[in-house]
């Protein structure tokens, strides 16, 4: 499994690149602060809602702590995506959050 770090992440932000990042938690932990631009869709729905994701697109998937989001790259994986799991989730996070 690919992974990314968080400062790698906020890098990229910061220098305006394109960046699909997929926030994997639950909807109550997210609405207490996400990475500006991140698209939630919970662990649960991840496999009935693939077909709203391009394959040609690279993803990064977030959760609290790198566990979750570990499991939905190994699943997106599977699928055929171009998927990284950013390491130690959102505990690791010190950039921006909305």
């Amino acid at each position: 499994m690919k992974e990314i770090t968080p400062k790698e992440v906020e890098t990229f932000i910061q220098e305006g690149k394109k960046v699909n990042l997929i926030d994997v938690r639950e909807v109550d932990e997210v609405e207490a602060g996400k990475i500006p631009g991140a698209v939630n869709i919970p662990l649960g729905t991840i496999e009935s809602r693939i077909n709203e994701l391009d394959k040609s697109a690279e993803y990064i998937m977030v959760c609290r702590s790198g566990g979750r989001s570990g499991r939905a790259t190994e699943i997106l994986e599977s699928e055929g995506f171009n998927v990284m799991n950013m390491s130690g989730g959102m505990l690791a996070w010190e950039g921006e959050v909305e």
